[in-house]
């Protein structure tokens, strides 16, 4: 399916979730906007205490697409984007996929239109991945890199999934991905990314990748805390142990 003819097929919401982004959260809906989908933007940000809120507002008025959901704490990536699943389900004209995607600019705006023709030739969830054939990373440590790959090696061990990249948000999700999995999901920070492809492997579901690159943010500073890092770990081991334990019974 051509570009144009993909454009016209699909509607799309694309959930950004947003804590201190007044420096990025401008280029990036502006990158999104300059790819003439047929999108909804929704904004989701936890009481930023910078100008993130009043860029946002700005945008409203230059743009009909943009809808804002304000929460009133920094809440946790997990419950942004389950948040961000029921906003987008309840409007009136719902979206047929939902991309998620960070705000600072670490997810490249091109890259959506190769997820959205992944979902729209028959994955339920398509990750945008880093370490398929074609991903890269830019701007990490190794460090960095060598934490993430033994957290997506562990993933790997527990959901067993035909996909390179279980960390990644960058994602599109089917409309009936998220009727299925939502009222099953509970995360409330990171283990949202593992969460919810475990849960399509429970329910059946149809999990595919496109490489994308990976550009560490040039503005701002990353929100990712330790004790966010902690409960993703939890979470992973938790499901390790449960899947062992169930096997073991069986």
């Amino acid at each position: 399916m051509a570009d144009g003819q993909m454009k016209q097929a699909a509607s799309i919401g694309i959930i950004l979730p947003t804590y201190c982004e007044e420096e990025n959260v401008s280029d990036i809906i502006n990158s999104i906007e300059g790819l003439g989908l047929n999108a909804k933007i929704l904004v989701i940000d936890d009481s930023s205490p910078d100008n993130t809120e009043k860029v946002v507002r700005q945008l409203q008025q230059k743009y009909g697409n943009i809808f804002l959901l304000k929460r009133p704490y920094k809440m946790g990536l997990g419950t942004a984007i389950t948040d961000g699943f029921k906003y987008l389900l309840s409007l009136k004209d719902p979206p047929d996929y939902i991309i998620t995607m960070d705000a600072d600019r670490s997810h490249n705006p091109k890259d959506i239109p190769k997820l959205l023709q992944k979902a729209m030739e028959g994955s339920d969830l398509v990750v945008g991945s880093r370490y398929c054939a074609g991903g890269k990373i830019k701007g990490w440590t190794t460090s960095r890199l060598i934490i993430s790959k033994i957290a997506n090696k562990i993933a790997q061990t527990i959901i067993k999934l035909p996909i390179n990249d279980y960390t990644s948000g960058f994602r599109c999700y089917s409309r009936e991905y998220i009727k299925k999995a939502l009222p099953k999901l509970h995360s409330q920070t990171y283990e949202i990314q593992i969460e919810t492809l475990r849960q399509a492997k429970l329910l059946g579901l149809k999990v595919g990748e496109r490489p994308v690159t990976f550009e560490n943010r040039k503005r701002g500073k990353s929100k990712l805390t330790p004790n966010e890092i902690a409960t993703f770990l939890k979470y992973i081991l938790k499901t390790l142990l449960n899947d062992i334990l169930k096997n073991y019974l069986h």
